[in-house]
């Protein structure tokens, strides 16, 4: 029996290994570091306004949405290893494919444009439904936040360096081409090589072990201890719902910025590439040091408290963006939600996947982040024409009441849960 625990622990630390390792490289490329500082500015330079800027990226996230909750039934079904694997493919394909389509003809530039970033949002949705699910079957409960934790702070730590990278890379290229930044080209070959650097992460995908979330929760003594404290069996509907619900409320303000912040910098405050590339780093710098706390601050106040406080700090960091026409503004409400993100989502994972059982885990995971992929493709959609019609301050302010609501919405229901019905949890719960 001894030895098995160390064979499989000795397994299991191999896969998280690599999984932080494939997250690094999707942080630096796609989710968060070059790919979000260019792609708009790259459509933005082939003349297109903000509108299709918003429909190109809520098509994408529409398919992201769609996608999550199949995407965890059937990592359920087929096995969680082939649908990270098949993510890393599609995410591979749609990297490469996307720029390219710039050298297509109008009308299929437009298409081609729209076809790789929904290939994009499609394999992140089955790599990261299935994340969740992967890794809680790969560690033990006492150890889920301080890995969830530990993701989050590598992933925005990779985002922090393609920040960085993704904002001089226009430059350079523009030096080696003979041209200025004003060109579409120069951004072209940023965005491919991002997409060709995701193929060492395929490689390292296929090297990771296929893990059964529910026999990694059979064989974890604190798992066993904590279901004999009443951990829900079930995914009851109303659980389900409320964390769809609350889910969406919560992931707004993200959304809002991921799309549009650094288009508004262009567009309406005429920040330089590079600027804009080191203020989005900062972001993610300080979503690394916010991270790192989550073990220690969900210890000492519990995720529950952890993801209001969270939710309510991100509805007051819009403010400056909202309200001051200025870049030193806008860095700070920028950094601020960034941040608090950094926060919030790991606490809602583990304190989420522990409410339910480990074969529902994908279902939870699937829904919630279909929930998140809605939110992001309707404020794409709508904030595109919102902005031409009513400008990025009101936005912004949408923005920041719906992070409130997310908070106040999560405190109200699930503060009931904890009392009416206890499950295992990390830390001690201030209500």
């Amino acid at each position: 029996m001894n030895a098995f625990r160390r064979v499989r622990s000795q397994t299991f630390a191999r896969n998280v290994y690599l999984f932080l390792a494939i997250e690094l490289l999707i942080g630096f490329t796609l989710d968060g570091g070059i790919f979000s500082v260019l792609f708009n500015l790259f459509l933005l330079r082939l003349g297109y306004g903000t509108e299709f800027v918003g429909v190109v990226n809520s098509s994408g996230l529409l398919a992201f949405a769609l996608f999550s909750l199949p995407a965890g039934l059937w990592g359920r079904r087929w096995g969680i290893k082939r649908m990270l694997v098949l993510g890393m493919w599609i995410m591979l394909a749609g990297g490469i494919l996307l720029p390219l389509a710039e050298l297509l003809a109008s009308p299929w530039q437009e298409w081609g444009l729209i076809g790789g970033y929904i290939a994009i949002m499609t394999g992140l949705a089955f790599f990261f439904v299935n994340s969740t699910p992967f890794l809680m079957g790969s560690v033990s409960s006492s150890e889920r936040n301080r890995v969830f934790a530990l993701q989050t702070a590598l992933l925005s730590l990779a985002a922090f360096v393609g920040s960085l990278v993704g904002g001089r890379l226009p430059a350079l290229f523009a030096a080696i081409l003979g041209l200025t930044t004003d060109y579409a080209a120069v951004y072209r070959y940023p965005l491919l090589l991002a997409g060709i650097v995701l193929l060492p992460g395929l490689l390292m995908t296929l090297m990771t072990e296929d893990v059964d979330p529910r026999l990694a929760e059979r064989a974890s003594p604190e798992a066993k201890e904590g279901a004999s404290r009443g951990v829900i069996g079930a995914a009851p509907l109303m659980l389900l719902i409320m964390l769809v619900v609350v889910r969406i409320f919560q992931v707004s303000g993200v959304a809002t910025t991921s799309i549009f912040y650094n288009v508004y910098l262009d567009t309406d405050l005429n920040v330089p590439t590079t600027q804009i590339g080191i203020l989005s780093a900062l972001g993610r710098l300080m979503a690394v040091v916010a991270a790192l706390l989550v073990p220690w601050m969900a210890r000492r106040w519990g995720n529950l408290n952890l993801v209001i406080w969270a939710c309510m700090g991100t509805a007051l960091s819009f403010l400056p963006l909202a309200l001051i026409p200025h870049w030193g503004a806008a860095g700070i409400g920028y950094i601020g939600v960034v941040g608090l993100s950094a926060l919030r989502y790991p606490a809602f994972i583990v304190y989420a996947m522990e409410l339910v059982a480990p074969e529902q885990r994908g279902t939870v995971a699937g829904s919630g982040e279909m929930a998140a992929g809605l939110i992001f493709a309707a404020i794409a959609l709508g904030g595109g024409y919102w902005i031409s019609a009513f400008g990025f301050p009101t936005l912004f302010l949408i923005a920041s009441l719906l992070s409130a609501i997310g908070g106040l919405s999560f405190w109200a229901y699930f503060r009931t849960i904890r009392r009416d019905q206890p499950v295992e949890q990390t830390a001690p719960v201030i209500s």
